[in-house]
């Protein structure tokens, strides 16, 4: 017969931590989104201007997520910002949004079809009106899906957290794995977890598409 030592306690303590790893993804995709978005039209608009700022990105980019983690929380240590792990954790994984989402952005701003602008400025819109109205919602629906990605993405490099003192869900199940010595029926449950919470995002991901099919 089945026994396990594993209890409903510890089933609370891993979806506190899965909350912790909800609030990092959102925390991260928010600042991830608004930069991404405004670095991405500009990288559009001004590409030569812009070339230090692709460079920067590259750069966060390339560099593994887990030595951004260690390299900032030890500079927030050296310099005395003060700041949280949670705080560090959000900005270095926002940062690596920004990266990616850049890109995204970027890439659904040049597939608008450039004689859609002629038009749409031969009918008198400003170069602003055109970019609001125009290109903008057009890109959004061409780079959603890779938004939506980037959002999978970030939720599982949210585990990386732990190596900076962050208890989420992988940092959660591994205390109880040590507590009670059951690693496959431990990770299996974050490995359901993750899995819902993914599902969950990826279904409304799915219907916003389906919506904008709709309206087409």
């Amino acid at each position: 017969m089945f026994e396990t030592s594993f209890s409903y306690n510890d089933l609370l303590f891993m979806l506190k931590g899965a909350w912790v790893t909800l609030q990092l993804t959102a925390g991260a995709m928010l600042i991830g989104t608004l930069a991404g978005v405004v670095l991405g039209v500009l990288r559009a608009i001004w590409p030569r201007a812009t070339l230090p700022v692709a460079w920067v990105l590259d750069v966060f980019r390339s560099v593994p997520l887990l030595i951004q983690f260690v390299l900032f929380n030890a500079l927030n240590s050296i310099i005395g910002l003060g700041f949280s792990a949670f705080t560090v954790g959000c900005v270095v994984l926002g940062v690596y949004a920004t990266a990616f989402c850049t890109e995204i952005v970027l890439s659904g701003v040049l597939a608008v079809p450039p004689n859609l602008r002629r038009a749409s400025r031969s009918l008198g819109m400003s170069y602003l009106q055109d970019l609001r109205y125009i290109v903008l919602p057009m890109a959004s629906r061409v780079a959603f899906p890779g938004w939506l990605n980037l959002v999978l993405s970030v939720m599982k490099d949210s585990a990386l957290v732990m190596w900076i003192g962050i208890v989420e869900l992988l940092r959660a199940s591994q205390t109880i794995v040590t507590r009670i010595q059951e690693p496959l029926l431990v990770l299996c449950i974050a490995g359901l977890i993750y899995y819902v919470m993914s599902l969950v995002v990826a279904q409304l991901g799915d219907r916003l598409e389906k919506r904008w099919q709709e309206n087409d």
